[in-house]
């Protein structure tokens, strides 16, 4: 692994020069949020948003695509929703999240429209600096070894930037003149002191290493009927999460002999229909019993299976949740802590 040296007036005509290749996307301000979204203007980059409203995962599998046209003599896949594409400006929690979707999508059961979307995808990394809300410290996804071609750390007038892949190699050869291998003790001196300082920055911390055996021994507990009482059932933090990964699929049919289409669409467990099978029965009802899915699946299930758990710390379920129902919230309920939040001092029956 090579680590070279950008000075940071060179990096916006490096991405010019690179984008020749492939569409740029990268966290763009839009209102009072971030997304990621298609660069026509590099000096629309946002390169200090500390997350984007969506995360990344929306680029690999979209909220909502086709998968093939059929007919009654068979059917044909459609990529077309695929283009070759460098994602700029992604940091490593979001890397981390990638990496948990290519457990589930390629290892067991290949997904061919994710590893279709990941191949066509180069990862160019940015660092970033954690708010009061940022806890991928607790979870070890502050940092990041794999997973990226290039990753930028922004230090003072210059990013280190470290190779990860052949293909993160190409792009810098596309223009050499503008990276240095010589890097001296002073820039390395640099690196480690923001390293320790944004470590110290951290304000959240959770202790993952105990949730697994508290999500077994507080399954029942009764802050999970308040936590249910209180959720709207929106969805909102499964569509945030860069790891939530279900999806339903519909059939659209058309009149003549036009091809129908088969639908890939995001779905949530938190949603009433989720866990509805024929016949109107509902195995899981009331939404405390969603709620318990949905961090089993974040604090423990993840743990057991693939070695660490599947939130990565990114703060978005904190943000985006109307209830303050999120991983920070549920965890101190866990841990039998007082929670400062309206979900938890709710008093009232629960509804269902």
């Amino acid at each position: 692994m090579r680590i070279l040296k950008l000075k940071k007036p060179d990096l916006f005509p490096f991405l010019e020069i690179i984008s020749r290749k492939a569409e740029i996307w990268a966290p763009q301000k839009k209102g009072d949020k971030h997304v990621f979204d298609r660069v026509n203007d590099f000096a629309g980059i946002s390169l200090q948003s500390t997350r984007t409203l969506i995360p990344p995962k929306k680029i690999m599998v979209p909220p909502s695509f086709n998968m093939f046209h059929f007919t009654e003599n068979g059917y044909v896949e459609d990529f077309s929703h695929i283009s070759k594409k460098i994602l700029f400006g992604i940091h490593p929690c979001d890397i981390h999240g990638l990496l948990t979707l290519d457990k589930l999508f390629v290892q067991e059961y290949p997904d061919p429209y994710y590893m279709c979307a990941r191949a066509n995808t180069l990862i160019l990394g940015v660092s970033c600096w954690p708010d009061e809300n940022c806890f991928c410290l607790s979870t070890r996804t502050n940092i990041i070894e794999e997973g990226y071609d290039l990753f930028f750390t922004d230090l003072d007038g210059f990013f280190l930037v470290w190779i990860g892949s052949s293909q993160g190699d190409d792009l810098v050869r596309l223009a050499p003149d503008k990276f240095d291998d010589n890097l001296s003790d002073k820039d390395i001196q640099a690196y480690i002191r923001w390293q320790g300082e944004k470590e110290k920055a951290f304000k959240t911390e959770i202790d993952f290493v105990a949730m697994p055996d508290l999500m077994e021994l507080k399954y029942k507990a009764p802050f999970w009927q308040r936590a249910g009482d209180a959720c709207f059932a929106c969805g909102s933090c499964s569509m945030v999460c860069p790891t939530c990964n279900c999806y339903n699929v519909a059939d659209k049919t058309f009149l003549g002999e036009k091809p129908g289409k088969r639908i890939r669409y995001w779905d949530s467990c938190t949603l009433p229909e989720y866990s509805e099978v024929a016949g109107g029965e509902n195995f899981r009802e009331h939404k405390s019993d969603r709620l318990k899915l949905w961090y089993t699946h974040k604090l423990q299930a993840y743990v057991s299976k693939y070695g660490k758990p599947s939130c990565v710390g990114c703060g978005r379920c904190i943000v985006t949740c109307p209830v303050n129902i999120n991983v920070k919230t549920i965890a101190k309920a866990l841990e039998g802590e007082e929670v400062d939040a309206f979900w938890y001092r709710l008093t009232h029956e629960v509804t269902r």
